[in-house]
């Protein structure tokens, strides 16, 4: 817990408006905890009374384990990294003075750790050699905030607080700075305290969630837990109702592939091979003439019993393989799809019939589609 920070019964107020009425939250070491919800519900006020760029009114805010109240505030600001929006680099600075810039500070030397500065830079996706001597207005924005990034990490902070950091960026930069954080601190990490008001965002990057309103902790935890367990309708609305539905909420009949290659169980194992060789599938299910479903059989089971020429897929074919019902959640059904031997398990109505088949693709796809949609909004 070395690097967690802790509120304890924290309120914020502005004379007679209060915008944390009580606030108790604890942000766990090593992780990034986003703090997600609408304008005004005060997830910026929370995130910059960690460095006391905003003082609470009353209660207690543990920091790296000490209370912050006690540590001189320009010390606990050098001690813990900051990144913002408009990413506040000195114009006047180049790139490498800008990003050296805390630890000067702190030293009290104008030197420059030129070796630490390069390999962040490289760490952030910038060439050294072209962008070290460089001013930020010869930058892009997407370029500027990578190296806002690396000032925050120059003095190897525990903690890194972000605000806002990629909502002024093009969609296409906002995601690969997205995609360079969830790396970055899975390599380095650090306990990040993140602040948003995108949901998808959030729920991108975060290991924890932290969805606020009115300055109060409505609900905290994982992305999954938070998408598969909404607290209260408010929580529910903010999500949406679109990613609760991608993420899982259909049924295993909504995502099945309806089609899947059959065969007749009276079929020799050789016309069996060949229609698997021209359907370009490794495995058959085994239905009667009334569609019933019997059993599957695939490349494996055939092959030790090819040679027998007497045989027939009935010979082969397995009976005891696991199925679903297609209206089984798709939810509970992951886990059988994982554990099939052949990597999907046949959806049987309730009269015996053959519905279709739960794959192991269909289920990449369905998780998948929220983040394919979004691409395409982007490229439109």
């Amino acid at each position: 817990m070395a690097n967690a920070v802790v509120f304890e019964r924290v309120r914020k107020s502005y004379g007679s408006t209060t915008v944390i009425p009580n606030l108790n939250l604890e942000i766990p070491e090593g992780s990034i905890t986003v703090l997600v919800g609408p304008s005004g519900c005060g997830k910026t006020t929370t995130m910059k009374m960690i460095n006391r760029l905003i003082s609470p009114t009353s209660g207690t805010i543990t920091v790296g384990g000490r209370n912050s109240a006690e540590v001189d505030p320009v010390a606990l600001r050098r001690s813990i990294g900051y990144v913002i929006q408009q990413v506040g680099l000195f114009p006047h600075l180049t790139i490498a003075e800008n990003i050296s810039l805390v630890p000067r500070l702190q030293g009290g030397k104008g030197s420059i750790d030129h070796k630490k500065v390069d390999r962040l830079l490289h760490m952030v996706g910038l060439a050294p050699d072209q962008y070290r001597d460089r001013y930020p207005s010869e930058l892009s924005g997407g370029q500027q905030q990578r190296v806002g990034v690396a000032r925050a990490l120059m003095s190897d902070p525990p903690i890194i607080l972000m605000d806002e950091p990629f909502s002024a960026l093009d969609p296409v930069t906002r995601e690969q700075l997205q995609d360079e954080l969830i790396r970055l601190n899975q390599e380095l990490n650090k306990t990040v305290v993140f602040v948003t008001h995108d949901m998808d965002e959030a729920l991108k990057i975060a290991d924890q969630i932290v969805v606020m309103q009115n300055g109060n902790v409505i609900q905290q935890g994982t992305p999954d837990h938070i998408l598969r367990h909404p607290a209260n309708d408010f929580v529910r609305e903010f999500i949406g109702e679109k990613r609760l539905q991608s993420h899982l909420g259909q049924l295993v009949q909504d995502v099945m592939v309806t089609q899947p290659v059959t065969v007749s169980p009276g079929r020799g194992l050789a016309e069996a091979v060949q229609i698997m060789h021209r359907k370009r599938v490794t495995g058959l299910i085994v239905v009667d003439k009334h569609g019933k479903y019997l059993g599957m059989a695939d490349t494996a089971d055939i092959h030790k019993r090819y040679p027998d020429e007497s045989l027939a897929i009935r010979d082969v074919m397995r009976t005891d393989t696991m199925t679903l019902s297609p209206d089984t959640p798709l939810a509970d059904a992951i886990g059988f799809v994982q554990e099939a031997p052949y990597g999907y398990v046949p959806v049987v109505r309730q009269d015996g019939t053959l519905a279709g088949l739960l794959t192991r693709a269909s289920l990449v796809d369905v998780l998948a589609r929220p983040y394919l949609d979004q691409e395409r909004s982007v490229a439109q």
